[in-house]
């Protein structure tokens, strides 16, 4: 524990690519293979359950040190992180430097998960008594749940690459999947015989980035492919050995999620997975993606929810075919395929997702205006010269998105951040005008720098009104313009509205509060954008 503390230590403390890949790359050098496994599941989204409660910890640390309830809340407001609260206000260790390695603490949380309190407290308390103050923040991050520091896959991928003899792409394949770090060994994680027994594993996606330059910088639009950017959960369908799979983006096996797509078992060829979105669509036009949003985390789903909110799988890519990896196939190949395989299929839970025809840029630039009509967030653009690549790559796929919609109101509270912000107000709740009310429409913590943000911190803390727990009532005076991707009506919201992706645009320092929009504004946009 206290050598993937370190790691912790040096990869928050650094903000240059190349020292975090030093890092990372040193710590996979140096591990024990099995907490490397552990280290290649906790930052490709894999983690232990929680086992215990955030009212439980707080009690047990408030048994061990000694604080009255009411200073561990002080406490607990004024740092604004549960897990670094906790390792501060722990006593002192029993015997320094007696901790485990990574991978007991995390199967034995793995085991207790449904241990009775006394068992589940005993571990917990007798962990923190064996860990010194860095390694306690990263264990209780992990119990709570909140483990989040600023490294990708991506750069996790090209460490290992460093200590392994194997390309990045390579190994971003064998990572991929539904695989158990309690019982996969190194070797074995890596090695091309993991692939051929799960039938599974889905492939790593390629990832386009944002379009900021003249869309005539591309070149020859003849030398592109032009489809609809849709708003649904990226996927991959996978048919081997007569199984069926849905993978989500997130490498969440969501098969069972979607029993629309059990029909699509017995007309898929096996040895074929394809990349698309999961949409909910009506059979002519995509539904807002709220609608989709009803049916995911659920264990089962209803007949009702079936009906109100259909699913189809978008497909726009050829990644394996008949047990052949395609993705070194040019875009133009990969796309003939499909068409001849969905044509063949001929059912509607699979549907095609169209190309954009388009003579020139201007008029592509046009056709993007419509965007929102075809229930769309952009277009998206691929040389169709381009193989399948691994990750976020740049020149040959770009999404070239929609302005957003955007909406001037007032802070009205605001709250503590986390992890490095978690001594400053950075989570905001904002309002609009109604009639002499102002009424609140959503939360946003992103957008602004980081002197803007000390800025507002700064505010908060000379014009707060009231305290609710951490929360902080300020006085309307702030106007920012909120930045969004869509609108939907909502009844759990007291404005009868909720945005998709709110963000903070810009801080509207020229604007005073009685010149914020209204409520009535917000309902306009709904009757125009919303679904």
């Amino acid at each position: 524990m206290n050598q993937f503390a370190n790691l912790v230590q040096r990869l928050g403390a650094s903000t240059r690519t190349n020292e975090k890949l030093d890092a990372l790359a040193a710590y996979f050098a140096n591990a024990n293979d099995k907490d490397k496994v552990w280290v290649i599941a906790i930052f490709s989204g894999r983690r232990p359950k929680r086992s215990v409660t955030t009212a439980q910890l707080q009690s047990w640390c408030i048994g061990l040190s000694g604080f009255p309830e009411w200073l561990f809340e002080e406490c607990y407001q004024t740092v604004g992180d549960l897990a670094e609260t906790i390792a501060l206000l722990l006593p002192q260790p029993v015997q320094a430097g007696a901790s485990h390695p990574l991978h007991y603490y995390l199967e034995s949380l793995l085991r207790i998960g449904n241990a009775d309190e006394a068992l589940r407290r005993q571990f917990i308390t007798d962990s923190w008594l064996s860990m010194d103050a860095a390694e306690r923040f990263v264990f209780n991050k992990f119990i709570t749940g909140g483990f989040r520091i600023g490294v990708s896959q991506k750069m996790m991928v090209n460490a290992l690459a460093r200590t392994v003899k194997l390309q990045p792409s390579v190994i971003a394949h064998r990572i991929s999947g539904n695989w158990d770090p309690a019982t996969t060994g190194f070797e074995t994680l890596l090695s091309e015989q993991a692939i051929a027994i799960d039938y599974s594993k889905p492939y790593p996606l390629y990832l386009a980035y944002a379009l900021e330059e003249d869309i005539t910088a591309l070149g020859d639009p003849r030398e592109w492919q032009a489809e609809w950017k849709w708003d649904g959960i990226r996927g991959q369908l996978i048919k081997r050995n007569d199984q069926l799979f849905v993978w989500s983006r997130g490498e969440e096996l969501m098969t069972e999620k979607f029993p629309e797509y059990f029909v699509l078992k017995d007309l898929l060829p096996n040895g074929i997975v394809l990349d698309g979105e999961i949409m909910p669509f009506d059979g002519s036009k995509p539904l807002p993606f709220g609608i989709l949003q009803t049916r995911i985390g659920r264990k089962t789903v209803t007949k009702k929810q079936l009906q109100e909110a259909p699913v189809t799988f978008f497909v726009y890519d050829l990644l394996e075919l008949d047990g052949e990896d395609y993705r070194e196939h040019t875009l133009q190949e990969r796309r003939q395929q499909l068409e001849r395989i969905v044509k063949d299929i001929h059912h509607p839970v699979l549907q095609l997702s169209p190309l954009i025809q388009f003579e020139n840029w201007e008029q592509l630039t046009s056709t993007r205006m419509g965007s929102r009509d075809m229930g769309a967030e952009g277009i998206m653009l691929k040389r169709v010269s381009s193989n399948y690549q691994v990750g976020r790559k740049r020149g040959d796929w770009w999404k070239w998105k929609i302005d957003p919609l955007v909406i001037d109101c007032v802070m009205v509270y605001a709250q503590k951040g986390h992890g490095r912000r978690s001594n400053l107000y950075t989570d905001y709740t904002f309002a609009v005008k109604d009639g002499d009310k102002l009424v609140t429409f959503t939360k946003a913590y992103s957008g602004l720098t980081d002197i803007e943000f000390a800025e507002v911190d700064a505010f908060v803390k000379k014009n707060s009104l009231e305290k609710f727990g951490p929360v902080r009532t300020v006085r309307p005076e702030l106007v920012f313009e909120i930045a969004f991707e869509g609108i939907a009506a909502s009844n759990r919201h007291k404005s009868g509205v909720a945005l998709r992706f709110p963000r903070i645009n810009r801080w509207r320092k020229d604007k005073r509060p009685d010149e914020i929009n209204t409520l009535e504004d917000l309902k306009k946009m709904l009757e125009l954008y919303g679904k």
